[in-house]
């Protein structure tokens, strides 16, 4: 279906044919958070490569990577949830302006304490914990932010297109990351990240919106989070696809924190580390043109159980193997099948959420995701510390293969897609 005449709409389509491959790009909003995203995540992923590399040059320790993964994300954990409230009550642009601008500052400082030689492993933590509470509130905000940007029947394209563009620059970044550590320094990237977070912020001011009516609620912010935390106990379907993404985050997705480690093991130093990276990158760049060319074609009922076997299965090539080329192509699979498990899972929840409880149900993901992924970062590099890299990737992928048949017999998929219809606005 292409829309090829003006339409006067709360999004303000324009006039020419889009592709349903590129349905989000009807809209104007989406379009400016589309650009500016491509240039901030250049420098996240940038920095990412650095600040892994500055860790394990400072300490020599693999359970510094997971410790600094935890610091990272352990806020996600215990404030998300809150942080939800917050997206359901306040307009989510407004939210992200000010997560972006904390982003900002923290990379500037990062950028600042390095180049005259004042970090330390200890400043690194504190300011990775410091990001980590801007992302409690950033991930729920930019998740639901979505569904502001473009109607309900094209948010499983524009969630799509935006996992291309995280995984396009996640191949470039990392490469890039590398490049300049090597030539420049650690801080030049760190630097580098901080001047990129204005792209978003100039592409927030100059998006058109409609006011968002937003809804006071009389139960109060505790309330109005068990309100939240009882339709997921009462969804089924929500409930499956949120505790397998919790799952996934705490026994699975982490593994990557071992990617420095393997580089060093391989000889590939941090221009390989870099390449690695941007193997998994390849793959989950491939996962988000695949998703997004369906248009508006609903994902189908097993792809899901295909995407966590299949992540289980990279995993332990990687895992049981010392060739080079061999780990590289299973980086890309374990790229594919991350990206596309969280893009389908994604988009089924923001589909399922009523309106008026999207921002605490959305956090419940965010939660799932970057909540338990430091968990497992803490524990995947514990286990790689005692037993090494190999052997933590074997373990990896068994405890995913396993999850996968459980949860597929106590929360079946087909329930889940076979059922999709657009959610309620009411409460």
């Amino acid at each position: 279906m292409r829309s090829t005449i003006p339409q006067i709409t709360p999004h303000l389509r324009v006039g020419w044919p889009w592709p349903d491959a590129l349905g989000a790009m009807r809209y104007p909003a989406f379009r400016w958070f589309f650009v500016g995203q491509i240039i901030s995540l250049l420098g996240s992923w940038m920095q990412t490569t650095a600040l892994q590399w500055l860790t394990y040059r400072l300490t020599g320790s693999v359970l510094s990577l997971g410790v600094i993964t935890f610091a990272n994300f352990v806020p996600v954990l215990v404030l998300s949830l809150f942080m939800g409230v917050l997206v359901d009550r306040h307009p989510r642009r407004r939210l992200l302006v000010m997560t972006q601008s904390t982003f900002l500052a923290l990379a500037a400082m990062l950028a600042y304490l390095t180049y005259t030689g004042r970090i330390t492993y200890g400043g690194l933590l504190a300011l990775s914990l410091l990001t980590g509470v801007a992302n409690s509130l950033d991930m729920p905000a930019r998740q639901a932010f979505f569904s502001d940007l473009v109607d309900r029947h094209d948010l499983l394209n524009a969630i799509a297109l935006n996992s291309s563009v995280f995984n396009g620059t996640r191949i470039l970044g990392p490469a890039l990351g590398g490049i300049v550590v090597a030539a420049r320094g650690e801080a030049t990237a760190f630097l580098l990240n901080a001047l990129s977070f204005l792209a978003v912020l100039l592409a927030l001011a100059a998006m058109r919106l409609p006011p968002i009516r937003l809804r006071a609620s009389p139960a109060g912010g505790l309330g109005e989070l068990r309100q939240g935390i009882a339709y997921l106990v009462r969804d089924r379907a929500v409930l499956g696809l949120v505790s397998m993404i919790a799952v996934f985050s705490l026994v699975g997705f982490p593994a990557s924190v071992l990617l420095p480690a393997l580089a060093d093991d391989l000889g590939l130093g941090v221009t390989g580390y870099g390449g690695l990276m941007a193997a998994m990158g390849v793959g989950a760049l491939v996962a988000g043109i695949a998703l997004a060319v369906r248009g508006r074609r609903q994902p189908q009922p097993r792809q899901l159980l295909a995407q966590r076997l299949a992540f289980a299965g990279a995993a332990a090539m990687l895992g049981l193997t010392g060739d080079a080329r061999l780990i590289l192509a299973g980086l890309v699979v374990m790229g594919y099948a991350l990206i596309a498990q969280l893009t389908v899972t994604n988009t089924l929840i923001q589909w399922l959420a009523p309106d008026s409880l999207r921002g605490r149900v959305v956090s419940t993901y965010t939660w799932a995701l970057g909540g338990f992924w430091p968990l497992g970062a803490l524990l995947v590099g514990a286990i790689g510390q005692r037993l090494g890299v190999s052997q933590t990737f074997v373990l990896s992928a068994v405890a995913c293969f396993l999850a996968t048949l459980i949860g597929w017999r106590l929360f079946p998929v087909p329930v889940l897609v076979e059922s999709l219809e657009p959610a309620p606005t009411g409460p």
